[in-house]
């Protein structure tokens, strides 16, 4: 694999050294209400240099960590299921070579690839899902890939109380009653995250974080903003707890960047970033 050009701050490790493997997956071919999340990796790669590698949350930096920036996939215009094809490629591809694979998209369908890999490596694989919304519905317009079944579709490979679904806010009645049937559900906030942590510790878990769950004032630059979500700070404390759990892969999605002028969104995207991979980073 090459070294992308414009790396992530501090992710410069080749990847023979590697623990984890950082990649784009800029697609937002299926986004319901305002597109752009397609432009989320680059803007997120060129702002990461406005943050520090250092960490004083939780005294750890990027700099002594192995991670490899992979740079962005190239995706066929208007086909979905060949997107999710080659994530799903490029995840087991990573998988084999014993490696953490980390994504940035990108909507939140991108995820399907990740967890159709993950999910034929570790058969008992479990999903936290940190969103403002459900992404349960069997279908959307008719279609059954899209950003708004995500989850759904995740289902369908996990099966039932394997996912855990926190800050979610917004969805069809359906879909919360499908949530209660099948998944944990918690909605509005991230209350009782560190409780699934601990019940979690040893198997091997898939983080999925939709930037959306946070509130529009900390977070406007998304292309569904939902009032009523958690803080920086929240979110931030509930990250900080991955480092407990067999993270065996994760992704951060649905930044629109364009949606915020000012950049305080993208920086957000960054710094949410660089805690994640200091958490799941494995330990020297």
């Amino acid at each position: 694999m090459n070294k992308n050009i414009v790396n992530f701050i501090g992710c410069d490790s080749e990847y023979d050294q590697a623990d984890i493997v950082l990649f784009g997956a800029p697609f937002d071919g299926t986004t319901s209400f305002r597109p752009g999340t397609r432009f989320a990796p680059t803007a997120i790669r060129t702002d990461s240099n406005g943050i520090e590698t250092y960490s004083p949350y939780c005294d750890r930096d990027l700099i002594d960590s192995n991670i490899f920036d992979n740079g962005d996939l190239e995706f066929p215009f208007g086909n979905p299921a060949a997107v999710i094809d080659l994530i799903e490629n490029k995840v087991s591809q990573i998988l084999v070579d014993g490696k953490i694979p980390f994504m940035i998209g990108g909507e939140h369908l991108v995820t399907l690839g990740a967890i159709k890999a993950q999910s034929k490596k570790y058969p008992d694989l479990h999903i936290i899902h940190l969103d403002a919304h459900t992404d349960l519905r069997d279908e959307y317009l008719g279609e059954k890939l899209s950003h708004a079944n995500i989850m759904r579709r995740a289902w369908e490979l996990v099966g039932d109380n394997k996912i855990y679904q926190f800050g979610i806010r917004s969805g069809e009645k359906a879909e919360f009653e499908f949530a209660k049937k099948h998944n944990f559900i918690q909605k509005f906030n991230l209350d009782g995250f560190s409780e699934i942590v601990e019940k979690l510790k040893g198997k091997p878990v898939y983080f999925t974080l939709d930037l959306d769950v946070l509130d529009p004032s900390v977070f406007c630059g998304t292309g569904t903003p939902e009032a009523g979500g958690v803080t920086f700070k929240e979110l931030l404390t509930a990250v900080m707890l991955l480092n407990k759990l067999n993270v065996v892969g994760c992704d951060v999605n649905e930044l629109s960047p364009h949606y915020d002028q000012s950049g305080a969104s993208t920086a957000v995207a960054c710094k949410i970033i660089r805690e994640i991979l200091l958490q799941i980073r494995r330990k020297k």
